[in-house]
């Protein structure tokens, strides 16, 4: 785990406002930014192995922790895609030159997200984001992941009390999702259509992932259609995909983004 204090990014307004607990390591270019999954914190295993990949490369990273996750403010039950995006966004901008953004899960997602609202404000052409590296990237995930899977007892629970718990194999008391999570992320899906980022984009995906399958990421490839798309399927990883070579593959992906820009 970092020792380092992490810095903080207020946003949002009046009763809205929340601190965002933010660590950024100076370095060179592409900087590396760190988006993690629902109900994780920058200080898991990935981000530090990553971190510690950035030092030793020299780049620069940037990871934060969501409202209502780790070290920032905030309840985690008043969390939707629209405000962790907005506060993905605020910690992007603080960043300066070229990025690759890295994203696991629910971050894989929201990486996708930030691409589009980062090309639609600064122009295609302007872009900062250099590749992408998505970790089971959880695409859709309220609801092809989320609400399309609960049982009929589960949506009617989640409807009228406005939550409902789902069992996680890595949490006891299962993953808290609420109405308004479910209800927001309507606004953010993608569905069919093709999604262009205008950079590199690497996925890594466990076929062993029970909490994203792995033709999840398939079906995800064949929207990828305009961008240059490397999908990389390990046979017996889960959906952390944290074991040592694991962690191996996730550098080797950045790796080659580089190499790849390098070349053009």
């Amino acid at each position: 785990m970092s020792e380092t204090p992490p810095e903080t990014l207020t946003v949002g307004d009046g009763d809205d406002a929340r601190r965002i607990a933010v660590l950024a390591r100076p370095g060179g270019s592409p900087g590396l930014f760190w988006m993690g999954g629902f109900a994780s914190d920058m200080t898991g295993t990935k981000a530090e192995a990553l971190d510690g990949f950035a030092a030793r490369r020299g780049l620069g990273m940037t990871r934060f922790d969501y409202s209502g996750h780790g070290q920032s403010s905030g309840a985690f039950a008043d969390g939707t895609i629209s405000r962790w995006l907005a506060e993905s966004l605020a910690v992007f901008d603080r960043t300066e030159g070229p990025q690759i953004l890295v994203g696991s899960s629910m971050g894989g997602w929201l990486a996708l997200l930030l691409v589009e609202a980062h090309r639609a404000a600064v122009g295609a052409s302007a872009s900062r984001i250099e590749g992408l590296v998505l970790i089971a990237p959880a695409v859709d995930m309220t609801q092809v992941l989320m609400w399309d899977k609960m049982s009929a007892a589960e949506k009617k629970t989640l409807t009228e009390t406005g939550s409902v718990r789902e069992a996680s194999d890595y949490d006891a008391e299962g993953y808290l999702i609420t109405k308004g999570l479910i209800d927001d992320g309507e606004a953010h899906l993608f569905g069919d259509r093709l999604i262009e980022t205008g950079c590199p984009v690497h996925i890594l995906q466990g076929i062993k992932d029970t909490d994203v399958p792995w033709r999840h990421a398939t079906e995800l490839v064949s929207r990828l259609a305009s961008d240059d798309v490397v999908l990389t399927l390990v046979k017996d990883g889960d959906h952390r995909l944290s074991r040592p070579e694991d962690l191996e593959r996730l550098e080797a992906a950045i790796d080659g983004i580089i190499a790849e820009n390098a070349e053009t």
